[in-house]
């Protein structure tokens, strides 16, 4: 049996996509370009190639890019990886977000020809928007998406770092167009249970909306490589710095247990802390880590060639629940 026999996969909202409960983001395919310059290394496509390869040996099906993103170049990477894995239109899984900063709704159609040529021959299974920070409304965000789903340019629809309000709100106009609110992308790990207490997991788990988790690994440190080695957070920015900080110590007896826990099942505590995520909602939720380099895209994928027993879920419930 193949490894992507084994692997169970969840359907996106109420639409007929079929994911795997890990995909690849592709926030570090930026190239160097735009506001998202600062999450990694710059990559080149060679090196690019490898990771997405890598995902797709490991099971995973699906990617997630946006325009901001390198101002397209993460979407024009990801397609050329995807050619280089000999992947032809239609056997990946793609969802790519329109950014609405000082925009409008009646951008969406204007620019989707550009998120289309920058995937090359790659369509758009999800198409989100990027955030709530648009000058329109999430009703007419959700026409306009809408009627790319009619023209056919798109297969589904989502948002991303929504709150409750705004969620439900798309929803609603979605539903009088007869079509669903696919996914709510928003942060969610064992380090931020923010969305449990706020009302969104509860929410989309009532509209049949499924979340997908960005930033499933807290930065980075819930694999406990800033707890063994502190001196790495010397290579980061200062602003990041700051951040991971925050987290060190608070986080401490959680990476310790995902540290216990992994032998186990032949895991690291990364992959403990994506197994957990994708399971302690059901299948509500699916998780994008990021990737720069090759055994990243390999560790996310053999998070899901195994399941947490019902014990170690609870035991990481309870030590992570300072971070609801």
């Amino acid at each position: 049996m193949t490894r992507e026999t084994i692997i169970q996969k969840r359907r996106l909202g109420r639409t007929d996509i079929e994911v795997t409960p890990i995909g690849l983001g592709g926030n570090k395919f930026s190239g160097g370009k735009g506001v998202f310059r600062f999450v990694g290394p710059v990559l080149s496509q060679e090196e690019v190639n490898g990771i997405i390869k890598a995902a797709l040996d490991g099971g995973i099906n699906w990617f997630d890019t946006a325009e901001i993103y390198g101002n397209g170049h993460s979407e024009k990477s990801l397609a050329g990886g995807l050619r280089a894995a000999g992947k032809a239109a239609g056997e990946a899984i793609i969802g790519t977000k329109w950014s609405p900063l000082l925009r409008t709704a009646s951008n969406i159609p204007r620019t989707i020809d550009v998120r289309l040529r920058m995937l090359a021959s790659y369509p758009i299974d999800l198409y989100m928007v990027h955030n709530p920070m648009s000058f329109s409304s999430p009703e007419s965000e959700m026409n306009a998406m809408a009627d790319l789903v009619e023209a056919g340019k798109i297969r589904s629809i989502g948002v991303s770092n929504f709150n409750v309000k705004q969620m439900s709100r798309a929803h609603a106009a979605l539903e009088k167009r007869g079509l669903p609110l696919a996914v709510n992308q928003v942060q969610y790990s064992l380090l931020n249970r923010k969305i449990e207490s706020n009302g969104i997991v509860a929410a989309a788990k009532e509209l049949g909306i499924t979340i997908i988790a960005w930033a499933p690994l807290g930065s980075g440190v819930l694999s406990g490589k800033y707890h063994q080695d502190p001196e790495r957070l010397a290579q980061k920015t200062v602003g990041r710095r700051l951040m991971l900080r925050r987290h060190i110590e608070r986080s401490r007896p959680l990476v310790e247990a995902l540290a216990e826990i992994g032998p186990g099942y032949g895991a690291t505590p990364a992959q403990v802390a994506l197994n957990w995520l994708i399971n302690f909602q059901g299948d509500t939720v699916a998780a994008i880590p990021g990737a720069s380099k090759v055994h990243h895209a390999q560790q996310s994928a053999g998070a899901m060639s195994f399941k947490l027993t019902d014990k170690d879920i609870s035991r990481l419930n309870e030590l992570s629940l300072i971070f609801s």
